[in-house]
C-alpha cells in the first residue's frame, strides 16, 4: 500500500520532506535504472554501496553485456578488476575503440571463457596474443579485431584455428594487405571488411596488394548471408578487397542476401567482378545492396537482379536517372514498406526523368520523387545530399512538401538548395538583412554594420509564411539526425592527401537559406546530432541560440563555413547557443579564419559534458593559455584536435602542454595540434585513432552510410 503523498512531499506549511529511499523501489525498476550505469562503475562501486545493490549488480540482466566502447574514464586496472570479479559471467564484451589500453590488458579477457561476442576493434592486439585467447574461447560465435603490420596467421595455434572454424560473425578492419583470421573461418555468416590500408608504409615503400590467392580457402564463404567492404581512398585497398571477392566470383553463396561495397572515387570493374554480378543476379535474392558507382551506371545488374524484403539501399554518386530508379528498382510503384534505409548521396539524376541532358540547375521532376515517397512510406533514413535537387513552384509539390509524408524518418540529410521556395523566387534577393533580423519596436538604433541578433530565444524567429522548410520539420518532430550541407561543400580536412582544396561556391539558391531555416531546426525536440555546413546567407546565427535553448538532447555538433568566409560574423551567436549546450559531447567546427580565443572557450566551458572537439581552420589562430584553461575546466574532455594557421612549433609547445597536463588524469586522451596546411598533416593523421577519425575528424555524410545494426 502506497504511502500518503503527504508523508512523501511533506506539507507546504514548512515541514521537512521525507526523502524517498530508492531502496523502496520494486528490484525491476532499480534494475532498470542500472542499466544506464557504465560497467565499470556498477561493480567498481555501486556493487559496494550495500547488500541489495550488491546482489542486484551481479544480475544475468547486467553482467552477461558489457560495453567498455567509449566509456574514456576505464584504465587498465578498472578493465583487470572487472574481469575478474564477473568474468566467468559474460557472455558479451564490447571494448572497441579502446585505444589507450596496452596490450597486456587483453590478456585479462582469458577469465571471460563463456563469451560469445567479442569485439576488440580498435584494440592493440598481436597474433600471439589473438592465439592464446581464442584458443580458451571455445564458445566465440562473433568477433570483431583489426590486422596490423606484423600480423602472421602461421603463429595462431590449432586450438585458436578450431575456434575460428566455429565463429559465425567476423569484422576485420585490415591496415595490413591479408586475409587476417578469414581464412580459418570456415563457418561464416557475416563477414565485414573495412580497408584501411595505406599506399605507402612509414618508412615510405610503396606497398604491394597482391596476397597468395590459394590462402584464401575457398568453401568458408559457402555459408555467408551477410558480405560488406568499405574501403579508404588509396590502390591498394582496391586490390586487396578484389582477391575477396575473387573467391565469391568462383561460387556466389546461395544464402547471401546483404551484398554492400563502399568504395571512394573511381573502383573499375573487371573480368572477376562481373562474373560475379551476374552470378548474383542469377542464383541470390537480396534485402540489401550497395556498389561502387561505376559498377551500377551499366545499368546491367539492376536490370536482373531480385530483391526478396529489401531493408536497405545505396545508390551514393552513381548516375542512374530517376525514371531508371522508379522503373527497376520500386517496380514502377512496387510497395517497398521493407525497405527502412536509403543512401542517394551525390546522386545528381535521381530525381530527374533522365541523366543525359539534365544541368544542376534545373528542376527535379516531383513525380519521381512521390513515387518515391509513396512507395518507401516507411522510410527511418534518408540521404539526399551532395546533389542540386531543385523544386519549382507548383503547389504541393515542392521537396519538402513531398518529404514531409514520410512520418517515420528518423535521421534526414538534403542539400542546402533543396529547402528554398520554388524558382519564382531564385532569383530574387536574400529576404534576410541585418535590419529585419532585429527586434521590432522602441529600443536602441543599431550601428550600420554591426551584427546584431536577439538576445533572448523569446526575440527569435517566428514561422516565415510558407516557409517548405519550417512545415517539413512540424512534420518531423522525431527526427534525431539532419544534415543540412551545401551541394558544392568540401572540407579542407583531408584524408590521404595534403589540406589544398579549391572550395567551389555554394549554390545560388542557398544564397536563400539562412537564419530564420536555422531556427525551423529548433522544433525538432529530440535532435541528437546536427550538421550545418555551407550555407553563406547565415548573417547573425541567431537560429542556433533555439536549437542550443530547445534541442536538449543534442550529442553531436558539427558547423562548417557558415555566412561569410573572411569573417566569422555568427561567433556571438555561436557562444551564446554554447551555454545552453549541457549534454553536448561532440562539436566539430570547420570555418576559415577563425579566432579559438578566451572567449570562446569561455562559452565552450559551458559544455560540461563535452568528450571531443575538433577545430579546423584555415588561416585560424589559437590562444594557448586559455586552451589550456578549457581543457581544466572540461574535465570529459578526451579528444582535442586542431588544425589551424597557427606554426608548428606553437602547436607543438601546446599539444606537449596538454599532454603533461592532462594524461594522468584522463587515460583516453588523444590530443593533435598541427597546422592543417603542414606537408607531414597525412602522416600525423594516420596516427589518430580510427574512431575519432572516422566519427568526426574526417567530415562526411553519416545519414544511412550503412544499413541499421549492421554490427552490434
Amino acid at each position: 500500500m502506497s504511502r500518503p503523498r503527504e508523508e512523501i512531499l511533506g506539507e507546504e506549511s514548512g515541514e521537512d520532506c521525507h526523502v524517498i529511499d530508492l531502496m523502496g523501489f520494486s528490484d525491476e525498476i532499480l534494475l532498470h535504472i542500472l542499466s544506464y550505469v557504465p560497467s565499470t562503475d556498477l561493480i567498481l562501486n555501486v556493487k559496494r554501496t550495500c547488500r541489495k545493490l550488491a546482489t542486484l549488480c551481479l544480475d544475468k540482466s547486467l553482467t552477461h553485456t558489457v560495453v567498455l566502447h567509449k566509456d574514456y574514464q576505464v584504465s587498465k586496472d578498472k578493465v583487470k578488476q572487472l574481469l575478474k570479479e564477473i568474468g566467468k559471467e559474460i557472455l558479451q564484451l564490447n571494448m572497441a575503440g579502446c585505444y589507450w589500453l596496452p596490450s597486456s590488458t587483453i590478456d585479462n579477457v582469458l577469465r571471460c571463457k563463456n563469451l560469445v561476442k567479442l569485439n576488440l576493434s580498435g584494440c592493440h592486439l598481436t597474433s600471439l596474443r589473438l592465439s592464446k585467447m581464442l584458443s580458451v574461447l571455445q564458445n566465440l560465435r562473433s568477433l570483431a579485431i583489426d590486422v596490423n603490420p606484423g600480423f602472421d596467421a602461421s603463429q595462431l595455434s590449432s586450438e585458436c584455428k578450431a575456434t575460428l572454424s566455429r565463429v559465425l560473425e567476423l569484422k576485420q578492419t585490415l591496415y595490413t594487405p591479408s586475409y587476417g583470421v578469414v581464412p580459418c573461418c570456415t563457418s561464416l555468416e557475416k563477414l565485414l571488411l573495412y580497408f584501411e590500408i595505406l599506399d605507402r608504409s612509414r618508412e615510405g615503400f610503396i606497398l604491394s596488394g597482391q596476397l597468395m590467392v590459394g590462402e584464401s580457402n575457398v568453401p568458408h564463404y559457402q555459408n555467408l548471408r551477410v558480405f560488406y567492404a568499405r574501403l579508404a581512398p588509396g590502390y591498394v585497398n582496391q586490390e586487396v578487397v578484389r582477391l575477396y571477392l575473387a573467391v565469391l566470383s568462383d561460387r556466389t553463396p546461395e544464402n547471401l542476401h546483404v551484398f554492400l561495397i563502399s568504395a571512394p572515387g573511381s573502383f573499375a570493374e573487371t573480368g572477376a567482378t562481373k562474373n560475379l554480378l551476374d552470378s548474383m543476379a542469377r542464383n541470390v535474392c537480396l534485402d540489401a545492396l550497395q556498389l561502387p558507382k561505376s559498377w551500377l551506371n551499366g545499368f546491367s545488374l539492376l536490370q536482373h537482379v531480385k530483391f526478396n524484403s529489401p531493408f536497405y539501399f545505396s545508390f551514393s554518386r552513381c548516375t542512374l536517372s530517376g525514371s531508371y530508379l522508379v522503373q527497376k528498382v520500386i517496380n514502377g510503384g512496387k510497395d517497398l514498406k521493407s525497405l527502412t534505409s536509403l543512401n542517394l548521396s551525390g546522386c545528381i539524376h535521381c530525381l530527374a526523368p533522365d541523366s543525359f541532358f539534365r544541368k544542376a540547375e534545373d528542376d527535379i521532376d516531383s513525380s519521381i520523387l512521390e513515387s518515391l515517397v509513396v512507395s518507401c512510406c516507411n522510410l527511418r533514413h534518408l540521404n539526399l545530399s551532395a546533389a542540386h535537387h531543385h523544386s519549382s513552384e507548383n503547389l504541393g509539390k515542392h521537396l519538402c512538401q513531398l518529404l514531409a509524408r514520410l512520418k517515420h524518418l528518423l535521421s534526414l540529410a538534403l542539400p542546402v538548395c533543396s529547402i528554398t521556395g520554388g524558382a519564382a523566387n531564385a532569383d530574387k534577393p536574400p529576404m534576410q538583412s541585418v535590419t529585419n533580423m532585429l527586434p521590432q519596436g522602441f529600443g536602441k538604433k543599431a550601428r550600420v554594420g554591426v551584427q546584431t541578433y536577439p538576445r533572448s530565444v523569446e526575440q527569435g524567429h517566428a514561422k516565415p509564411q510558407s516557409s517548405v522548410f519550417w512545415t517539413l520539420l512540424e512534420s518531423l518532430l522525431l527526427l534525431e539526425s539532419l544534415e543540412l550541407v551545401g551541394s558544392n561543400f568540401s572540407s579542407a580536412m583531408p584524408r590521404n592527401e595534403p589540406a589544398i582544396r579549391n572550395s567551389l561556391p555554394a549554390c545560388s539558391r542557398a544564397q536563400h537559406v539562412g537564419d530564420a531555416e536555422v531556427a525551423a531546426i529548433s522544433q525538432l525536440t529530440y535532435l541528437r546530432n546536427l550538421t550545418l555546413a555551407q550555407l553563406p546567407n547565415i548573417l547573425t546565427g541567431s537560429g542556433l541560440i533555439r536549437i542550443g535553448a530547445q534541442c536538449q538532447h543534442l550529442r553531436t555538433l558539427s558547423l562548417a563555413n557558415l555566412g561569410m568566409m573572411g569573417k566569422v560574423v555568427y561567433l556571438p551567436a555561436f557562444m551564446d547557443m554554447l551555454k545552453y549546450c549541457k549534454h553536448l559531447r561532440d562539436l566539430r567546427l570547420e570555418q576559415p579564419y577563425f579566432s579559438a580565443n578566451a572567449q570562446f572557450f569561455q562559452a565552450l566551458s559551458h559544455c560540461s559534458s563535452l568528450q571531443r572537439l575538433c577545430i579546423i581552420s584555415r588561416n585560424g589562430t589559437l590562444q594557448s593559455d586559455a586552451v589550456m584553461s578549457f581543457m581544466a575546466s572540461c574535465l570529459e574532455v578526451i579528444m582535442c584536435h586542431m588544425f589551424t594557421g597557427e606554426s608548428l612549433t606553437a602547436c607543438k609547445n601546446l599539444q606537449q602542454s596538454i599532454v603533461r597536463s592532462f594524461q594522468a588524469e584522463r587515460p583516453a586522451l588523444n590530443v593533435v595540434i598541427f597546422p592543417l596546411l603542414h606537408e607531414d598533416l597525412t602522416e600525423v593523421i594516420r596516427d589518430v585513432p580510427m574512431m575519432h577519425l572516422d566519427e568526426i575528424t574526417l567530415f562526411k555524410s553519416r545519414v544511412a552510410e550503412e544499413p541499421p545494426n549492421l554490427w552490434w
